[in-house]
């Protein structure tokens, strides 16, 4: 039986290369798929003809679209799909076990990130009233309308919206679903481990109702994936410190980079932190600690190495499972050095501060499982944010936590995704609503995996794609 090969779609049509990447299981090294492969001339040629995509989902009215988008999550979640350039379809079972097979996250996350992404199907209406401000979207569409009783007029910053997305979880492509929406096409390049997510997605808008002009799906190498950055309009990509920096200054680039999520203990609560552990142990934890929005440093005025202490006893007992467990909640690394690099880098910079999961762990951090790599759960005591610890971010569970007075936690926690603040002290509170350092804010005992659909809690889509102009009828 020949490999399901996952096709480039140009426009919506699918298309078979000669220059194609093979798809293996991570644990067993089995062939799993073959991916056709964009070079920079073809990304090139359809690029300079985006525009066409715009016009055919413009004719599309928005109530439409809606309706067709909750249709989409339904047939995401639950029919089998287009996949294959040769009629090949996927069930949601074979999604989920595909999607194992080649990103390393077990069952039980792939259905846990699956059920995310259905939700953004399901919810886009309360997800554009809160990107637009209730603006009516029939208005954004035709380019004028009225808002609140005045004439109100918005535009396209782009034809089409690029993304280059990652592999680490199926969830980031709930950040670039309003798109289409909001009536702007998408141009991916998905990650090379994962190409099911994206591909499912297009597979059920399209299945339910929208233009396939709306959807352009490149796999493509680094070579193409600058092409498309540089000729995008309007763009984002997920990367490091390095991606990042490249991009800072460009505004038609909007950067998804490390979050370094945190949760604060206010001087009111902190008495009380044994309550608080099980939040602040989720935040950690929640999707095998490889989101942004996960808590990677927990600050706190006193009683630092207890609540260390009382996370790492709560952290050791979690250790890797067989991928189709139910109770499995680590992911297996797709690339087994980048596991070795993060196990080093901790080690050589751990003189200092403490690792108090180590001691409570059966073995080492790093462990092989299903010829898989894993890193275990680690929480690190530091004194302070200078130590190299203080303040980074791992692509597994992790976290630091630093003791530090509530008086100067806000001067050092630098730019932060998202802080969950354990306090009811109104003083504080409106401190912490005034930092600029904090981009979504919990307050209360609320995990910082926890998301609004109605509040974008990393940017604003449809501020990045519209702007607004002035306008007067006569």
């Amino acid at each position: 039986m020949s490999l399901c090969h996952l096709p480039i779609l140009r426009a919506g049509a699918a298309y078979e290369s000669l220059d194609t990447v093979e798809l293996k299981d991570l644990r067993g090294g089995a062939s799993v798929a073959l991916v056709s492969q964009a070079n920079a001339g073809m990304l090139r040629r359809d690029m300079a003809k985006i525009s066409a995509a715009r016009r055919a989902l413009r004719e599309v009215p928005a109530a439409q679209l809606l309706d067709m988008c909750r249709r989409a999550g339904e047939l995401f979640l639950c029919e089998t799909l287009p996949t294959g350039l040769n009629g090949e379809k996927q069930s949601p079972q074979q999604y989920i076990q595909n999607l194992s097979a080649t990103t390393g996250l077990p069952h039980a996350l792939c259905r846990l990130n699956m059920g995310k992404v259905g939700q953004v199907f399901t919810q886009m209406p309360q997800i554009l009233s809160g990107l637009t401000r209730g603006l009516d979207l029939e208005s954004v569409r035709r380019g004028q309308g009225e808002h609140d009783g005045a004439l109100v007029s918005f535009y396209a910053l782009a034809d089409a919206l690029t993304v280059i997305l990652p592999s680490n979880s199926p969830g980031v492509n709930s950040i670039w679903m309003p798109s289409v929406a909001l009536g702007i096409p998408v141009v991916l390049k998905p990650g090379r481990e994962d190409p099911w997510t994206p591909l499912r997605i297009i597979q059920a808008f399209i299945a339910a109702g929208y233009p396939p002009q709306a959807f352009s799906f490149y796999p493509t190498d680094h070579e193409g994936s600058n092409a498309l950055l540089q000729l995008a309009q309007r763009a984002l990509i997920f990367g490091d410190e390095n991606t990042v920096a490249r991009y800072e200054n460009n505004p038609t680039v909007q950067v998804h980079g490390p979050g370094r999520s945190k949760v604060l203990i206010g001087d009111d609560c902190v008495e009380n932190w044994r309550e608080y552990l099980d939040v602040i142990a989720e935040s950690i934890v929640a999707n095998g600690g490889r989101s942004c929005i996960n808590a990677s440093t927990v600050v706190v005025p006193k009683y630092g190495r207890e609540i260390a202490q009382g996370l790492a006893e709560k952290l050791a007992k979690i250790e890797p499972r067989l991928h189709d467990d139910e109770n499995a909640v680590l992911a297996g690394f797709a690339n087994p050095k980048m596991a070795d690099i993060i196990d080093a880098v901790i080690d050589a910079d751990l003189p200092g501060a403490e690792d108090l999961t180590a001691p409570l762990r059966a073995g080492a951090r790093r462990v092989e499982l299903e010829n898989s790599t894993y890193l275990c759960p680690t929480v690190v005591w530091c004194r302070d944010f200078s130590h190299p610890l203080g303040n980074r971010e791992f692509l597994f569970p992790f976290a630091s936590v630093i003791e530090v007075p509530q008086s100067k936690m806000l001067e050092q926690i630098g730019p932060s995704l998202v802080v969950t603040a354990i306090t009811r002290d109104e003083k504080w509170i409106d401190e912490l609503l005034q930092s600029r350092m904090i981009d979504r804010l919990n307050i209360g005992p609320i995990p910082t995996n926890r998301v609004q659909w109605d509040q974008p809690h990393e940017g604003n889509l449809f501020e990045f794609l519209y702007k607004r102009r002035a306008i007067a009828r006569a």
